[in-house]
């Protein structure tokens, strides 16, 4: 982890560095459309003097937004942990130069990130989770079963594990569960038999024609075979539910009184887990009932801004089928 300055001033927000490469011909906003953009900022209400965070920068399309809204002298710190993203976001974000900050970090070490910059407070984060469009769109990275490339799907490159040592090393048995346990794949068991019997597993396309073997036909329903099958990779290789868990609690614990929380996910473990720590944080007490006075300690920490969970309207989904499983959960620091 590390944060990326191009100032040398410790009190100065850095500005980005744009590097010429093939990177710049890149239409960043058509490449990226950000997900329930004004809804984000409907709960999230930037404001001139805020100061924000976006705990999965991407392509900072949320972060864009975040700043014109807070304009003019809003600032944000973005935290992503694909240093090609970090670099992509930092072009698009350079018309805002000197109201904001990049850091190299999962949001699973944002206390960590907070405590060196000597962050008290924040007046609102942002968790747009999963895969990012560049990573999907990018064969190289391993994320995608329609193109072929390498059996990566580091979000981080830096990472040790890779979804490769994953699909030829372990067994059957720790396959299998890994792929039920993250994909929720009724045929978790007859996949993995058949990803053992014909290793070595090479390609993206590979693994995809393997998986789309196993399943009968009738059993795939809407969505291609390999879809739960990838998404379980990705989850296991990046500890995505571990990181997410620890990154909410530690987010909450950030934020300043009034200041708010928004989570965007994309698939139910996801949404699981938001809904869970949402709900945890918002009881004032766990004592037993009968008890004549509370003596757990507990205090509510949040109050929740959603009950259900907000999703795209039909429009949006039509423009951006990527929108199409999105939920948004929201909530205010006590």
């Amino acid at each position: 982890m590390d944060l990326i300055p191009v100032s040398t001033e410790p009190a100065a927000w850095p500005m980005s560095v744009n590097r010429p490469g093939k990177e710049s011909s890149l239409n960043l906003e058509a490449l990226h459309r950000p997900v329930l953009h004004n809804r984000v900022l409907d709960y999230l209400q930037p404001r001139s003097g805020g100061f924000y965070i976006d705990a999965t920068l991407g392509l900072g399309g949320h972060t864009a937004a975040i700043l014109k809204a807070s304009a003019p002298d809003g600032a944000v710190l973005g935290l992503d942990q694909d240093r090609q993203a970090l670099s992509l976001a930092s072009r698009r974000l350079s018309a805002f130069s000197g109201r904001y900050q990049i850091a190299h970090a999962s949001f699973a070490d944002l206390a960590q990130v907070a405590r060196q910059r000597h962050l008290q407070g924040c007046d609102g984060i942002l968790f747009d989770l999963g895969v990012s469009s560049l990573q999907l769109d990018t064969p190289d990275r391993g994320f995608s079963f329609q193109r072929s490339g390498p059996l990566d799907m580091r979000m981080d490159s830096e990472r040790a594990l890779t979804a490769h040592e994953v699909v030829n090393c372990y067994s059957e048995k720790d396959l299998a569960h890994l792929i039920f346990q993250y994909g929720e794949e009724p045929m978790a068991r007859r996949i993995a038999r058949q990803v053992v019997k014909a290793r070595p597993i090479q390609d993206t396309l590979q693994l995809a024609g393997l998986v789309s073997r196993a399943i009968p036909h009738k059993k795939s329903g809407r969505i291609h075979p390999a879809t739960r099958t990838f998404q379980a990779l990705r989850i296991f290789v990046n500890d995505e539910l571990g990181s997410l868990a620890k990154g909410l609690k530690a987010a909450v614990d950030l934020l300043n009184p009034g200041g708010r929380i928004v989570v965007i996910s994309f698939h139910s473990l996801e949404d699981r887990i938001v809904k869970e720590t949402f709900r945890d944080l918002a009881v004032e007490c766990i004592c037993p009932p009968g008890l004549p006075v509370c003596v757990c300690g507990t205090r509510k920490k949040i109050i929740l801004l959603t009950r259900r969970p907000v999703v795209p309207d039909w429009a949006e989904m039509a423009e951006n089928p990527r929108a199409r499983s999105a939920k948004l959960r929201a909530a205010e620091r006590l």
